[in-house]
């Protein structure tokens, strides 16, 4: 039907028939990517909790596995209902397909940073160079792995902010989670103290955290660190599960410091000393 009438003559009921049609189509179309886009979700999260449980894949491979299949879902969803949305707008896709090589070639050069984003997603994946939930230092940033996709990978600094980190810029990765941490404690003591009686203090606190289940190796008292300008540095050294390092360090400076109080033992801090010097009248 044409919307115009002897030359350019308008016709409304044409012009509303055609408005009520493509409107029905639309929201038939959003209606449906509405209900499709969380059931494929869903069955995408089923699917990678059953073939983890399968072949037996750590819960970070998991996340990431699962996440990776939802970002390319949404991709191709999104690019399926455009498709069907201009196909409702009675739009010819064919000419749009071909004006769009002619268009992605011209821009392609200067696509490369995308190629590069999707390449080296790639290698992370495959490669298994960080997984979700795994704290790494990738990119200029440290934080927790919350996604890798196939163009940015999402780190979670400890203050909170999230960090989207396009692929390409990650030259090289630290990854923090791989195997036992290591949990390190510096204490002072006063050059008047006893070294070998603060030592034996130590070594006890050391003993009692030797049960604590976060401990993998140790803690051990490996001794004089190094010697300050105002105090002694011993040292105590242990490996902990990942991601309780710092949990226990807290734990040991607590312990260790009430421990040297109980028995007398001084802890230095800083001093300030003033002379004054008088002249003889």
């Amino acid at each position: 039907m044409n919307i115009f009438e002897e030359g350019f003559k308008f016709n409304p009921s044409v012009v509303v028939e055609n408005i009520i049609t493509g409107g029905l189509k639309i929201l038939l179309l959003l209606i449906a990517f509405a209900i499709v886009k969380p059931l494929g979700k869903k069955a995408i999260g089923a699917a990678m909790k059953r073939m983890s449980n399968q072949r037996k894949l750590s819960n970070g491979r998991s996340q990431t596995l699962e996440k990776l299949a939802i970002n390319i879902f949404s991709y191709s969803l999104t690019f399926i209902f455009i498709v069907m949305l201009l196909s409702a707008l009675t739009i010819e896709i064919g000419p749009l397909l071909a004006g769009a090589g002619i268009v992605g070639l011209a821009i392609g050069f200067g696509a490369q940073g995308l190629v590069s984003d999707v390449v080296t997603g790639f290698f992370i994946l495959s490669e298994r160079q960080v997984e979700v939930g795994d704290y790494v230092t990738a990119g200029g940033y440290d934080g927790v792995v919350e996604e890798v996709g196939i163009r940015t990978t999402l780190l979670r600094s400890f203050d909170g902010t999230l960090n989207f980190i396009p692929n390409r810029n990650i030259s090289g990765v630290a990854n923090h989670s791989r195997g036992n941490m290591r949990a390190l404690v510096d204490i002072g003591i006063g050059y008047d103290e006893n070294i070998d009686q603060a030592m034996t203090v130590l070594k006890e606190v050391a003993d009692e955290f030797a049960m604590d289940e976060r401990f993998k190796e140790g803690p051990s008292v490996l001794g004089v660190q190094s010697l300050g300008s105002s105090d002694v540095v011993i040292r105590i050294l242990g490996k902990t599960e990942n991601m309780e390092q710092w949990a226990v360090e807290r734990d040991l400076r607590k312990a260790m410091k009430e421990a040297l109080d109980q028995a007398g033992i001084e802890i230095p801090y800083p001093h300030q000393v003033y002379v004054t010097k008088k002249e003889n009248d």
